[in-house]
């Protein structure tokens, strides 16, 4: 997701300790006793809604970061611009971002970013019965993206004046509505969408060396460092691994895996 706003002034960084492995004081965050989350709900299968709870591979991430700092995991649901740009973060409105961002060098000058947790590529989807086989067949087409995305700014570079959508749920939908003809965007979400309606398919996939990676405000590296021993950890014990195939399935599974780099 990539596109960068002016982003208020740092303030002063969040304190966290840590010892033993996972024990914490939170006097730092946000609110007391809580890890406060900004993500952008619905982007299936990162963050969603399922029978009244907001579940999905980011959240299980957050989840796993609230335990190592022995609180609880409050989701905010924020527009992805106010995310992306560090204005949610710089104004307190929560203590990290996991929200399928891409990290860019620009967004790296707004906010700081953990390791990678997952290699997220691009990749065009469209109906089977139409037959396309690469951006070119789309250029006088409806094509949607999700608004202030990687997915957004590769089209446009492709000479393709797209259908923007303020979320990646919305944008995924249109396509099984048939409302677009093709969507453009993170490999992650529209492989999903793909195996959510077998009448589409992943036409093509582009080698942007795009990956993702939760963020915080600038100069908050207790926070991120705490975010990359946990990431480590998972690596080690396999659970990353599994929450992998859990939320994206085997077939695009070793292509976003960051496993090897995180064990690094």
């Amino acid at each position: 997701m990539k596109k960068v706003l002016t982003a208020l002034t740092a303030v002063t960084a969040l304190t966290l300790t840590a010892c033993g492995g996972g024990d914490a004081d939170d006097s730092g965050l946000v609110q007391s006793g809580k890890l406060t989350v900004c993500a952008t709900v619905p982007y299936e299968p990162f963050e969603f809604v399922k029978d009244g709870k907001t579940v999905g591979f980011d959240i299980d991430l957050a989840d796993k970061l609230a335990e190592r700092l022995d609180v609880e995991t409050e989701v905010l649901s924020t527009p992805f611009e106010g995310i992306q740009s560090g204005t949610s973060l710089d104004t307190g409105k929560c203590d990290i971002a996991i929200s399928g961002i891409s990290i860019t060098d620009e967004r790296k000058t707004k906010m700081d970013f953990t390791d990678a947790y997952l290699n997220d590529n691009l990749g065009m989807a469209a109906a089977k019965s139409d037959g396309f086989a690469s951006l070119n067949d789309v250029k006088d087409k409806k094509v949607g993206v999700q608004a202030a995305t990687t997915g957004e700014t590769y089209a446009k570079d492709k000479g393709i004046t797209p259908v923007q959508y303020e979320t990646g749920g919305m944008m995924t939908q249109a396509l099984m509505a048939g409302k677009v003809d093709a969507a453009v965007g993170n490999i992650s979400v529209i492989s999903a969408a793909t195996k959510a309606d077998d009448k589409l398919e992943l036409v093509e996939t582009y080698d942007t060396g795009e990956q993702l990676g939760a963020a915080a405000k600038k100069d908050n590296t207790k926070l991120t460092e705490e975010f990359n021993a946990m990431l480590k950890e998972m690596t080690a014990s396999g659970d990353y691994d599994k929450l992998i195939e859990q939320w994206f399935g085997d077939e695009v599974s070793d292509s976003l895996s960051v496993a090897e780099d995180a064990k690094g």
